[in-house]
């Protein structure tokens, strides 16, 4: 394959934590080690924390609640502009747009160019009526990409049941290597620890369906601890907390990549108590390569990435009772935790940027397929189309 000009647009804000950010940033760097050139276009709010010279600033972006949680998001006029002349300027073979189907600079740029286009669907969530009442504005833009991916089966569904399109199914990447080869951090590493990372503010992330659990599992373990990582008032949540399960409960904050990979060598199990909202679960995916045995809640993306139980263990969604007895059971019996670790390591390999870049690649090689390079459409030929 040849060597491409790859313009990708970030809809949510790059200096912001999150999943789709990741994901960008990971599959530049790798698609850059192939030799291919790759631009990034995405809103900023703090240009003094970017360094990454592949990016443009489109621009500030505003916080409006999607999914339950909030995005940080570019979108009008000024935008649009913007993306026009990035694109203009850009001379790209293809464009990779990520959640093209809300408003955000994906968006922008999917309705504003002709020529290769893939976009990648993020989220899973349920029938919407508000998405169905602008259906009719959304499905024309959906309809030009030349090429869908979903991150997840639960992606791809939701993508059906509000556009009546379909995609193809490729996960989420990470850099095995990084998790695998991890060094533990000693003063983090004591028998029985559980580990959590997330927004712990964010409801549906589960944090207090594990604390409610905690008080169940000290009865029988009675040195479990539990580390959280993740943005938020660590300090506000241990004053709200029982006395007892204080000196069990330690709030890291926000971890780089490297103290994260940490992180997940020095504990003994993941724990994903989030209760919905999720299309995928990179963080199990990770787990999973450092050899850290995983138990989820038993939603539907959880228990693709867990294999339905093989490679992690699952527990009734919102169920802290039956949380607290999958967590009693792993943390005393250290022959399973050697087998999970074992099949856990297994399972993680599909998720390795070099097998799921490559699943992009060709993707991108069928979207080239026959097609111009990238392009402007004027507003006016793409709306009389409709």
């Amino acid at each position: 394959m040849k060597k491409l000009k790859i313009g990708m647009v970030c809809p949510y804000g790059w200096d912001s934590p999150g999943g789709v950010q990741t994901h960008i940033r990971e599959l530049t760097k790798h698609l850059q080690d192939e030799g291919h050139q790759v631009s990034v276009f995405a809103p900023v709010s703090d240009e003094e924390r970017v360094n990454e010279s592949w990016l443009v600033n489109a621009g500030k972006p505003i916080s409006i609640p999607v999914n339950g949680s909030v995005a940080r998001v570019l979108f009008g006029p000024i935008a649009s502009s913007r993306v026009k002349q990035w694109i203009t300027q850009g001379d790209f073979d293809l464009l990779h747009l990520h959640e093209p189907a809300i408003p955000s600079l994906s968006l922008l740029a999917c309705s504003a160019a002709t020529g290769p286009m893939v976009g990648t669907f993020h989220v899973s969530s349920p029938k919407q009526k508000a998405i169905y009442a602008i259906g009719p504005i959304l499905e024309p833009i959906v309809e030009k990409l030349t090429a869908r991916i979903a991150v997840s089966e639960s992606a791809r569904q939701t993508l059906k049941d509000h556009f009546d399109t379909d995609a193809v199914v490729i996960p989420n990447g990470i850099e095995s290597s990084q998790y695998s080869s991890a060094q533990p951090t000693i003063h983090w590493r004591n028998p029985h620890t559980l580990g959590f990372i997330g927004r712990f503010e964010e409801s549906r992330k589960g944090l207090q369906i594990l604390l409610d659990a905690l008080p169940i599992i000290a009865r029988f373990v009675p040195d479990v601890r539990l580390l959280v990582a993740g943005p938020g008032d660590g300090d506000e949540l241990i004053k709200k907390l029982d006395i007892g399960l204080r000196n069990r409960i330690v709030f890291l904050g926000f971890l780089s990549e490297q103290e994260k990979a940490s992180f997940l060598k020095s504990i003994n199990i993941y724990v994903a108590p989030n209760t919905g909202g999720e299309s995928f679960g990179i963080i199990l995916t990770e787990a999973l390569s450092a050899g850290t045995p995983v138990v989820g809640s038993d939603i539907s993306a959880f228990k693709a990435v867990l294999d339905n139980g093989e490679a992690g263990l699952l527990f009734k969604n919102g169920d802290s009772a039956d949380l607290a007895k999958v967590l009693i059971g792993l943390l005393r019996d250290e022959e399973l935790q050697q087998s999970l670790s074992s099949k856990g390591k297994l399972s993680s390999q599909k998720y390795d940027w070099q097998v799921v870049a490559d699943q992009i690649l060709s993707v991108y090689e069928m979207a080239m397929a026959g097609n111009n390079k990238v392009g402007l459409i004027s507003d006016s030929r793409f709306w009389n189309r409709r």
